[in-house]
């Protein structure tokens, strides 16, 4: 009995926390260490060796009904083989229990070659918008008659402004997510929110003349509305064959915070392959606290194509190029 107690009360906490939390443009997990930087930094638009295609899909909660589900497809390239300018979209959609946001985002990179080309040194800047549908579908809700049957929808719109400088095996990127004050549903249409978040990325990838290359970095969240600060610390291995690329990753995230959901811990371990132009990866997210939903994790898939693959550059965080050509 008191475990049921203290799974209901925690559904109840984790239901209002994710509440404000699934008002963002688009949930950041670890994405980004499958080589998908651009989903959390538009300035990475463009930046590889190769125009990138990629498909997520992201099951939490498992066994729970209606637990929160997100699929992104993203595409980002250069203009031209020899163009400073990059381009990307992002499709998205977020389910969490009856609400759901579907959104889509364009963005814009310019990259300064700073070096001669013997060592890869490149500032770049990245701008984006996104247009959100959200929905709220109440047909099932039954016995109130305040509350009507039918599926309530409202858009918004945001912005948000990247930074990136990569230096050799050194690379770090800083972005302002959701720049605009926004309304978000019927509730708050006269009292904008703010959903500003900062977000600053450092890697450095090393080992080239190694049997396995190593990538460690970080990751830090600053939400400005509510304070609510996140840190990631990553590891990443990578070994190379013939036509092939065998890597693994271990994330773990924690709050910095005096509400107990916000200072959740989360332990990811990823496994990935890249097999010529193709990205497998799998990611297995599970709580560390004493007070948890469920013990069954969060589970991810990411699948991916590069495509129309340039020379190669030296490798940057979060493996932005191939140590060799063809990735």
């Amino acid at each position: 009995m008191k475990l049921l107690y203290s799974r209901i009360s925690m559904l109840f906490l984790l239901l209002f926390s994710l509440k404000g939390v699934s008002q963002e443009t688009l949930p950041i997990y670890q994405d980004y260490l499958s080589d998908n930087v651009y989903l959390v930094h538009p300035s990475a638009a463009g930046i590889g060796n190769s125009s990138k295609l990629r498909f997520t899909a992201r099951q939490q909660w498992a066994g729970i009904p209606n637990a929160p589900a997100l699929q992104t497809l993203s595409f980002h390239s250069k203009f031209s083989e020899y163009s400073n300018a990059g381009f990307g979209f992002v499709l998205f959609n977020d389910k969490n229990g009856f609400h759901s946001q579907k959104g889509v985002q364009g963005s814009y990179a310019y990259h300064l070659q700073m070096s001669d080309g013997r060592v890869f040194n490149q500032l770049s800047f990245g701008l984006a918008f996104t247009f959100v549908q959200n929905q709220s579908d109440q047909r099932s809700f039954t016995g109130d008659a305040a509350v009507a049957s039918i599926v309530e929808s409202t858009s918004y719109y945001n912005a948000d402004f990247s930074m990136a400088y990569h230096l050799g095996g050194f690379s770090s990127y800083f972005t302002v997510k959701n720049l605009l004050l926004t309304a978000k549903n019927n509730l708050n249409v006269q009292e904008p929110l703010d959903l500003r978040n900062y977000i600053f990325s450092a890697g450095y990838y090393f080992g080239q003349d190694l049997p396995i290359q190593f990538e460690p970095s970080l990751m830090l969240q600053f939400r400005e509305g509510t304070g609510q600060r996140i840190a990631d610390f990553n590891i990443k291995a990578y070994k190379n064959f013939s036509k092939s690329q065998l890597w693994a990753a271990l994330s773990y995230r924690r709050g910095f915070d005096a509400n107990a959901i916000e200072n959740a811990q989360f332990i990811s371990p990823i496994i990935g392959l890249n097999y010529q132009n193709l990205l497998f990866s799998y990611t297995y997210t599970n709580q560390m606290n004493e007070t948890v939903l469920t013990t069954t994790g969060f589970h991810q898939v990411t699948v991916g194509i590069n495509l129309w693959t340039r020379e190669p550059r030296a490798a940057a965080c979060p493996n932005i190029n191939a140590a060799f050509g063809g990735f």
